[in-house]
């Protein structure tokens, strides 16, 4: 899987692409710097995308463009999801079809020409941009290799994609990221969530991710279905020129790293045609800015520098401090999630929160990352915790942990404890349908999923509080086979069959946000609020106050477990970004310590609630998974048995 040298140096620009920028390297550590050692240091003042920076990227891009006769819409943003500029060359498609290849019909897929190009062009940058760091670079390439039905795609009898889901996160109607009314601090909300299509590359300067580009020129947002052939994507092709100075350093690109002892993909070709390093002068370009409500004004903008409050995020203060702990702030420079108490009976005080974020940074510190280089860096993570309502109340995250991971841990809490509530089967139930915009126009109801639960996995599946679900359980039964990646099984009960499963039709995870997904990409509508909501097709007078308990939608791949005072639920804590395994373990050690700790009664379910307990088809659930020898500093093993 690690890209062909000789083809990358079929064309000069394209190897002089990485070279100009291969800057980071050396030995890990943790604090500020990230994982690696950049130049001058990861999160310098001076590591932002300049609006000259802005408009080179654009030109390189077009210039690749124009070379190959091609017409492309184009989106730059910076790290933490701003939108620096949109430019659409003359003739370029306004929309694109939404197809997985798949020839499924259902959900997201099959809907053709009704979604803009330039929310696919800021939904490929935004994902560049946010999955990767210091010491990983990810491309839509890359998602797309991680959220399919096998890992690797097609590979027989292999499990499902370590991140399958993710491209549902940092959603537009979510409570976690912000929008342009909030100024520049991120991160930013993606009109798509986060995209496997390939054409998001992300940007970097002196070895630090600054942003990422995003080109739909094709028409087609999908993603590769096939890993064992080498495309010529133009939509790729078009963005690897736009990264001509501000190219991934080559030893984090994705080809370099491994999961499982697969290696990921970055890019599928290099050989650009036109030379970037004489591309055409802004002014001269064949186009014209546009604005994009909600996004962008039209105008070239300069990014923020991460790490500083125009961003959105800082280094911590208090007991997070010393941890190299980084916070989120608003444009006060005010802590937007500060541990506080949550609401009701036996709620999980201030303290108690306080103790379980720092527990998860500490766990996060000592962790063996999965995701980056140098081999043998900490962990880059995101912790959270939320309350019995989904009210969210605690977030830190470690220095570079990748931007993508600050919604999708919430994400995780969340759905964690949607589903382990005594009351889950009657909030899902009552849920308005989700309306397709897909050819078939189907509307499925919410309650499906809660009968099929009930039928497949029994009284365990009743939703009734009965049983403790973390997310690695419930992922397992949000597969389109089960047990996960084994063909010929029947689908999961919250999951599509795999006749008309895909990326984008993916059941209970989707459908849940679908209706304001939609709406939102349609319409610019920018309203909070991602689950259970009316549709663009729902009938006159619905309902549309939506489940406030997953206001940003959930996740559904492995990191997340519900808290409890003895056998009542209190809250939830979501983990991610550097690995499922670790995620697993910040999430369920974290919170073992913590309640220990402080010794107030709080902690992991009781081992007879959990989901672990049960075994649908004769297949017994897990409930986590830690990784063997999971850490830097000792040779411990089974870190998480017995607890």
């Amino acid at each position: 899987m690690i890209a062909d040298a000789s083809r990358r140096a079929a064309s000069l620009a394209a190897a002089a692409l990485v070279l100009l920028t291969a800057s980071c390297g050396g030995g890990g550590g943790s604090g500020n710097a990230g994982s690696a050692d950049c130049v001058p240091n990861c999160n310098a003042p001076a590591n932002l995308l300049s609006a000259d920076d802005v408009r080179k990227v654009i030109a390189q891009a077009v210039g690749e463009a124009q070379a190959r006769g091609a017409k492309a819409t184009i989106a730059v943003v910076d790290r933490v999801g701003n939108v620096l500029a949109v430019y659409e060359m003359t003739g370029a498609r306004p929309k694109f079809d939404l197809l997985s290849g798949r020839g499924t019909v259902g959900g997201l897929d099959g809907i053709r020409d009704t979604l803009p190009s330039t929310a696919a062009a800021i939904a490929k940058a935004i994902t560049g941009a946010y999955l990767s760091s210091s010491g990983n670079a990810f491309s839509t390439r890359t998602a797309s290799q991680i959220v399919q039905q096998n890992f690797l795609p097609g590979e027989s009898q292999g499990p499902s994609g370590p991140l399958y889901g993710v491209q549902f996160s940092s959603l537009s109607c979510s409570d976690v990221v912000r929008n342009t009314t909030h100024g520049s601090v991120g991160p930013k909300r993606s009109p798509l969530g986060l995209s496997a299509d390939p054409g998001g590359l992300p940007l970097y300067k002196n070895g630090a991710v600054v942003g990422g580009i995003g080109v739909m020129a094709d028409g087609v947002y999908g993603l590769d279905l096939i890993i064992t052939d080498r495309d010529e994507d133009l939509d790729e092709l078009i963005s690897v020129a736009g990264t001509f100075g501000y190219a991934a350093p080559a030893d984090i690109r994705a080809e370099r790293i491994t999961a499982d002892g697969k290696t990921f993909r970055y890019v599928d070709s290099e050989s650009i045609v036109s030379n970037p390093a004489q591309a055409p002068a802004f002014a001269a370009l064949p186009g014209a800015l546009v604005p994009v409500d909600g996004y962008s004004d039209g105008t070239v903008r300069a990014g923020v520098s991460f790490g500083t409050p125009a961003s959105g995020y800082r280094a911590a203060d208090g007991v997070f401090g010393p941890l190299g702990a980084f916070t989120l702030v608003d444009a006060s420079n005010a802590v937007r999630f500060p541990p506080r108490s949550g609401a009701g009976s036996g709620a999980l005080t201030a303290a108690e929160v306080s103790k379980i974020l720092e527990e998860g940074i500490k766990i996060g510190n000592r962790a063996r990352a999965q995701i980056r280089r140098p081999l043998g860096s900490p962990a880059e993570i995101s912790v959270s915790v939320v309350d019995f309502n989904g009210d969210l109340l605690g977030l830190v995250r470690t220095a570079d942990a990748p931007v993508f991971g600050t919604d999708v841990a919430v994400q995780k809490a969340r759905g964690a404890l949607l589903f382990s509530r005594p009351d889950a089967a009657s909030l899902i139930s009552t849920l308005p349908p989700a309306r397709y915009l897909s050819p078939d126009g189907s509307v499925v109801s919410m309650g499906s999923y809660v009968a099929a639960t009930r039928a497949f996995v029994g009284q365990g599946g009743a939703l009734d509080g009965v049983t403790a679900w973390s997310m690695r359980a419930i992922s397992l039964i949000h597969r389109p086979t089960y047990p996960d990646g084994i063909a010929d099984t029947p689908a999961g009960p919250l999951s599509k069959s795999f006749a008309t499963w895909s990326p984008f039709n993916v059941g209970f995870q989707l459908d849940l946000i679908y209706n304001q997904l939609v709406k939102a990409a349609a319409t610019g509508d920018t309203s909070t609020g991602c689950a259970g909501r009316a549709g663009l097709l729902s009938p006159e007078g619905t309902a549309d106050s939506g489940l406030s308990l997953a206001r940003n939608g959930i996740q559904i791949f492995p990191g997340g477990v519900p808290v409890y005072r003895g056998g009542t639920l209190v809250g939830a804590v979501g983990i991610s970004g550097d690995g499922i395994d670790q995620d697993d373990m910040v999430a369920f050690l974290g919170l073992h310590n913590a309640g220990q700790a402080l010794g107030t009664g709080f902690g992991n379910a009781p081992v007879a609630m959990r989901a672990d307990q049960l075994s649908p088809l004769g297949v017994r659930l897990r409930y986590v998974q830690c990784p063997q020898s999971p850490f830097n500093d000792s040779t411990e093993q089974n870190v998480c048995a017995g607890l």
